[in-house]
């Protein structure tokens, strides 16, 4: 009788230490995981508020009329004209460059 509680005993130590060694490795792994998702958290952030509030211009109308009452102007993007300088010489040319077709369009 003793034998079989000693070894019982010895059987559930043996699993016990097994569990907690697998349990250790899983719970590793998983901070490794979260320390390489809280960057990206973080870039993720970064870039819904750069999608969602940034880039929208209905956003930014409200945020003019809210904290810069008139200082900004809404402005047509085809009317912006890009700078280069190239040997001394400078370029200028639509900001945004337009196909054949949407020239014909026009």
């Amino acid at each position: 009788m003793k034998k079989i509680a000693i070894t019982t005993i010895f059987i559930l130590i043996l699993a016990t230490s097994l569990v907690k060694n697998s349990t250790k490795e899983i719970e590793d792994k998983i901070f490794a995981l979260n320390e390489n998702i809280r960057p990206l958290k973080s870039k993720l952030g970064d870039e819904l508020l750069e999608y969602n509030y940034l880039s929208s211009p209905d956003k930014l109308i409200q945020y003019q009329n809210q904290y810069f009452e008139k200082d900004l102007i809404k402005i047509n993007i085809e009317k912006i004209k890009k700078l280069t300088e190239k040997n001394n010489h400078i370029k200028i040319s639509d900001f945004i460059e337009k196909t054949n077709n949407e020239w014909q369009k026009k």
